[in-house]
């Protein structure tokens, strides 16, 4: 049996342009994940993959390249939380404002109720007063 062997300076460039090829794939991968985040847009494999122009089984497949993806979309997770959490505090602060507003006017509106009676209290006395003359 006649085995076909492949001359060594072959194997050796057709590795060579197999590394360059997945390295510029790897610099497309991690200049895509740096557009998308620029674009604010939601981080995937898919999104990743479409914008490199590779495959999803490439990015899967590749350590470097699965590991960038995990971490932009760890990144984007943790932004989305922080962001989420500062939206929370924001509508927290706006009603305790509304709350001590609300509260403040009420005190004012009572102690408005309180001069009001008052003078009029001080006024039925007086028309009281006017009767009294008279009868």
């Amino acid at each position: 049996m006649k085995t076909a062997t492949v001359p060594e300076p072959r194997t050796a460039a057709a590795l060579a342009a197999r590394r360059h090829k997945t390295e510029t794939a790897l610099q497309r991968v991690h200049e895509a994940i740096a557009r998308i985040r620029r674009e604010k847009a939601q981080v995937s494999v898919a999104a990743v993959a479409r914008h490199a122009d590779v495959s999803r089984t490439f990015l899967y497949d590749n350590p470097e390249a699965r590991a960038a993806v995990a971490s932009a979309m760890a990144e984007v997770g943790e932004r989305r939380t922080q962001m989420l959490a500062e939206q929370d505090d924001e509508r927290e602060a706006t009603w305790r404002e509304r709350a001590l507003n609300a509260e403040a006017g009420l005190k004012a509106a009572h102690a408005e109720i309180l001069t009001q009676r008052t003078r009029i209290g001080e006024l039925l006395g007086e028309v009281r007063d006017l009767r009294a003359e008279w009868t």
